[in-house]
């Protein structure tokens, strides 16, 4: 018989808050982004204020302790180091988290984002005083199409059509888009587009506007007056030139090696990406979240960079003062989630600064051979190997090495960079980082030129095999291929022609 009953059943079930949404988003932040969101969550909570770098804080006030943090390798790592905190885990949160009446609003309005440096410092339009700032601000490749398209004679429908080519051309110099789509959305005939084009082809950079590399390198053969039958076939052959494969090219050209060499010459003095030379917006400086520096007592520092961390302060003065003059329930309800989120926010800035170190720690002892050796050292490792180590999920661990970067004797590395595939060996031993493997095989060509023999991939595979590396031609291939390595048929070209 079928009815409508109520039943009480006892389960088990992860219930996410957004205080917990919140700290597994922070984990996952670049330095950057975390700016940005502690900036917007000191607009909206008037219970936070940063800290002071050299000022003193009341009495009252309570610090977010996530500068001063460091760990350091020598003969081992003691265990209670530091205290094993996921951030993924209930161990860290505790049980309820505070201000769980929170409205939905924190997830929904405190989304991170990138922030906009590229009017940071830019102040006022005129000095105190006399005169104007100087302008200092150098054209886009846009802004200087734009203003020749302005004096280039064309009609009102005509400068129209030039600015949509305009914005269709890339940071190369390169229009981007088929011509009848352009005249299509115009409602323009395509011979009026493709006369608007000649005469943008025609402005400065010469080369500008080109639809390929052949006719950005025939605008500018036109304009010194060395386009002819051969450099045509020339251009129209570049795949036979980039294999280096002269003889075909001289068949192809109808010239012999001497002419050849001299249109070849001609080629190289031209400019590929005629858009290059103008300024786009500026490229944004790696800052590292780890410094990782030599141990005088032997092994390796790792520290926090603590220009990253930042410092934030729940003012406990000012909640006072605003607790006591609330009213109604709504003002009450407000001031304590206002507390509640500052509060848990100082505690997940904490947890974060700690987890980044721990995980930062662990792979620093896991490559410790290759700080002290080069790349070459370098072991295979993935995050299971990693969150097993610290007692973390390996989610946890691929947030923390989402955009975060490290700084080291060797140069500034991305913390995923330290996470290879394993390579076996011919004898079962130990195994070999993937990363190890593909610089055995750029020194081995590298080292082509000065022993006068071009390898193969097959004798590349012998030669590994020698050293106890069990690796198959495809993957030599593949690895040589991410390397931008030509074939030994290329090679050996280029290395006649040198």
């Amino acid at each position: 018989m079928i009815g409508q009953r109520l039943e009480v059943r006892q389960g088990q079930g992860l219930v996410i808050t957004p205080q917990l949404q919140q700290a597994i988003k922070l984990l996952q932040l670049s330095n950057l982004e975390l700016d940005d969101f502690v900036e917007q969550e000191l607009e909206r909570n008037p219970l936070l204020q940063r800290e002071e770098p050299e000022g003193e804080t009341p009495e009252a006030v309570e610090r977010a302790e996530t500068g001063d943090v460091e760990m350091t390798f020598g003969d081992g790592v003691g265990e209670g180091s530091v205290a094993a905190m996921d951030a993924g885990s209930d161990d860290v949160y505790g049980d309820a988290a505070p201000g769980e009446r929170t409205s939905d609003r924190m997830t929904d309005e405190a989304q991170p984002g990138l922030s906009d440096w590229s009017s940071a410092g830019k102040g006022g339009s005129v000095f105190e005083g006399e005169g104007e700032r100087p302008d200092t601000h150098e054209p886009t490749l846009w802004e200087h199409l734009q203003a020749q398209a302005s004096s280039a004679g064309f009609t009102a429908a005509d400068h129209g059509i030039a600015l949509t080519l305009i914005d269709a051309t890339d940071e190369g110099g390169y229009l981007r888009g088929e011509l009848a789509e352009f005249a299509d959305r115009l409602g323009v005939p395509l011979a009026r587009i493709e006369a608007v084009l000649g005469v943008c082809q025609g402005f400065e950079p010469t080369g500008i506007m080109a639809r390929s590399v052949p006719e950005c390198l025939k605008l500018q053969l036109i304009e010194r007056n060395r386009f002819d039958p051969a450099m045509a076939a020339l251009l129209d052959n570049l795949d036979l030139l980039a294999r280096r494969d002269l003889t075909a090219l001289r068949r192809a050209c109808d010239v012999d090696g001497e002419d050849l060499a001299e249109m070849i010459a001609e080629l190289k003095a031209l400019t590929p990406r005629p858009g290059a030379g103008f300024g786009g917006e500026p490229a944004q400086t790696v800052v590292p979240d780890v410094h990782v520096r030599p141990d005088p007592a032997g092994g390796w520092r790792v520290e926090l960079n603590a220009d990253t961390l930042p410092r934030l302060l729940v003012d406990k003065r000012y909640h006072g003062l605003v607790q006591a003059g609330a009213r109604s329930d709504t003002e009450k309800t407000f001031v304590a989630d206002c507390a509640a989120q500052a509060n848990w926010l100082v505690k997940s800035l904490d947890q974060r600064a700690k987890t980044i170190l721990k995980v930062s720690s662990e792979i620093v002892r896991q490559q410790d051979a290759f700080f002290a050796f080069g790349v070459e050292f370098l072991r295979p490792l993935n995050l299971k190997t990693v969150a097993d180590a610290i007692g973390m999920h390996e989610s946890t661990v691929s947030r923390v090495t989402s955009n975060k970067y490290v700084s080291t004797p060797r140069g500034v590395f991305e913390l995923k960079f330290f996470f290879t595939a394993a390579i076996q060996s011919v004898d079962g031993a130990a195994s070999h980082s993937a990363e190890a493997v593909r610089h055995k095989i750029k020194t081995m060509i590298d080292g082509e030129g000065l022993e006068g023999d071009v390898l193969s991939d097959d004798r590349i595979v012998e030669i590994l095999k020698e050293t106890g590396i069990d690796i198959a031609r495809r993957t030599v291939a593949k690895y040589r291929e991410a390397l931008r390595i030509p074939s030994s048929v290329q090679r050996r070209r280029m290395l006649k022609t040198a």
